[in-house]
């Protein structure tokens, strides 16, 4: 390895890779063009490589070329535009050949060696004679990927219930399981209106907080628990996790909000009383 290495994003759908800098000028956010198995492609530099062993690449590391030219730029362009063609060439012969599998996306490699079709099916689907078709009719190498529902939506982009663009399609690399359970941690509503995203599957951001609420619930009373206060006994009526604070419905019918902050600090000052 002759450079650092860098985290490209490969072509506009293809997954991030690290890659051996090759010692050039290069920064993130540019075009470059890079070594491929066969041939030469073309990605985005995201990252300067800064990494953890979770990620760290393993395998053969390749180069990185050049940084993209105002020509390579145009070849790039062009193979956009040309693609057009060829997706509704393939959706025409997969209508023929009557498979059960949806066609998302297509893209070129650089040099246009290769072709990668995206796309969807509830099952395995048999595309061998599928796949001799289009290698003869546009003279390139084909590669089939079958995808999910969360990729189809990540790759025609969006807005989500929040407002903000869809976060498969901004910054998230790959998808974490997300289970109703957590849901359930954040008080949500189980309303799949409610908890699911553009996919129909649950949304993604139910994971970015579960573990800080299932660490905060720690320390709390569950609802419809009963509990001893300073005041008697009562039922948990509603819990604030976040905020470390629920509501007690006293044996009276009345209701108090006991913060567990609050009850820590007057622990403290006892003590120091003591």
């Amino acid at each position: 390895m002759s450079g650092k290495l860098i985290e490209v994003k490969l072509r506009r759908q293809g997954k991030s890779a690290f890659f051996d800098s090759n010692n050039l000028e290069i920064k993130t956010h540019d075009i470059i063009i890079i070594e491929s198995e066969r041939g030469l492609d073309y990605g985005q530099i995201i990252s300067d490589g800064t990494q953890t062993s979770k990620n760290k690449p393993e395998g053969v590391i390749r180069r990185v070329v050049r940084k993209a030219t105002a020509q390579d730029l145009a070849q790039i362009g062009k193979n956009k535009q040309d693609i057009s063609n060829v997706f509704d060439t393939t959706a025409r012969k997969i209508e023929e050949r009557k498979l059960s599998m949806k066609l998302v996306e297509a893209e070129y490699s650089f040099d246009r060696s290769k072709i990668i079709f995206y796309f969807t099916a509830e099952g395995r689907v048999d595309f061998r004679e599928l796949v001799r078709d289009l290698a003869s009719l546009f003279k390139a190498r084909i590669e089939l990927k079958q995808i999910g529902v969360r990729d189809e939506v990540k790759m025609f982009d969006g807005f989500g219930c929040c407002g903000r663009r869809l976060c498969c399609s901004s910054f998230l690399k790959d998808f974490e399981p997300v289970t109703i359970r957590m849901a359930k941690q954040q008080n949500m509503p189980l309303n799949p209106e409610k908890i699911s995203g553009c996919c129909g599957r649950l949304m993604c951001c139910l994971g970015y907080e579960y573990q800080t609420y299932k660490e905060y619930s720690k320390s709390l009373p569950k609802e419809g628990q009963y509990v001893e206060t300073g005041e008697g006994k009562g039922r948990v009526i509603s819990v604030q996790t976040l905020k470390q604070k629920y509501v007690v419905e006293l044996e009276d019918e009345r209701k108090i909000e006991i913060c567990l902050k609050e009850n820590r600090k007057e622990q403290k000052e006892d003590e120091k009383r003591r």
